[in-house]
């Protein structure tokens, strides 16, 4: 059960706001301002964001925390804080993969956890077994920072719900308010600091370190899926079959030497 209903009360009233007041601010009717607090009826997804931004509160701390004059919030770049994950199943509660395109990942950064654009997007089931237990959602990459991997691949992922379970050198889809959607390999752990080193394998681009608070979702890579075949591999020239040979040359002559 959420704590909407006193969260607001008790927010509204510290701030020294009555109701009209409050109702202006949020440019509703005040009559839904005492619904809410009354536990009648529950401000949507749009409102529910704008009065968690108003007091500069996570939409998770908004709803289930419940916030007295106690109440200390959890430092955001821990790794650990909750969030909220909105999902979809399908007609037997199965837990759907959902599809990000790349068409979506602007909307994707406003609407991660809006239930309603999680139905919107495209689901799959796929029946292998890494993926039968957790919750996974697909994301569709652009650009060559992954080679080999293609541009238009789809990587699918785990969610994460402790950063601090982040490893060195494993592939991850980073989703954060600056970069977007982006898929890199970690480069340190994320407990060891305030933020994540990413690092591509195409090592045209250089790494680079992204602040812990700009992070919004980690999912951890598990499988990808491609429309581009692998080229077969070029027939050997003269020249590698040359390098070869010197290569083993060397190696007989270090035996040798042994």
């Amino acid at each position: 059960m959420s704590n909407i209903s006193s969260n607001l009360k008790y927010l509204r009233k510290k701030n020294g706001h009555t109701q009209q007041q409050f109702a202006d601010i949020m440019g509703i009717k005040r009559s839904l301002v005492g619904a809410y607090e009354e536990d009648r009826a529950e401000p949507k997804y749009e409102l529910l964001k704008k009065i968690a931004e108003h007091y500069d509160l996570t939409i998770d701390e908004f709803i289930n925390e419940q916030i007295t004059d106690k109440w200390k919030p959890q430092l955001k770049s821990q790794g650990t804080n909750l969030r909220i994950l909105s999902i979809s199943v399908d007609s037997q509660d199965n837990e759907n993969i959902e599809m990000v395109p790349v068409k979506a990942s602007a909307g994707y950064l406003n609407g991660f956890s809006d239930p309603e654009f999680i139905k919107d997007l495209p689901k799959f089931h796929l029946p292998l077994p890494a993926l039968n237990h957790g919750t996974f959602r697909a994301f569709e990459i652009m650009g060559d920072s992954m080679l080999p991997i293609q541009p238009g691949s789809i990587i699918i992922g785990e969610y994460m719900d402790n950063w601090n379970d982040v490893k060195v050198g494993e592939t991850y889809i980073i989703i954060s308010k600056n970069e977007g959607v982006v898929y890199k390999r970690a480069g340190n752990r994320f407990k060891e600091k305030k933020e994540l080193k990413l690092v591509s394998d195409n090592k045209l681009y250089d790494p680079y370190l992204i602040p812990a608070d700009d992070i919004l979702e980690i999912w951890k890579a598990k499988a990808f899926i491609s429309t581009s075949l692998p080229d077969p591999a070029p027939e050997p020239t003269i020249e590698t079959l040359s390098n070869m040979m010197s290569q083993m040359q060397k190696s007989l002559s270090q035996l040798n030497k042994n």
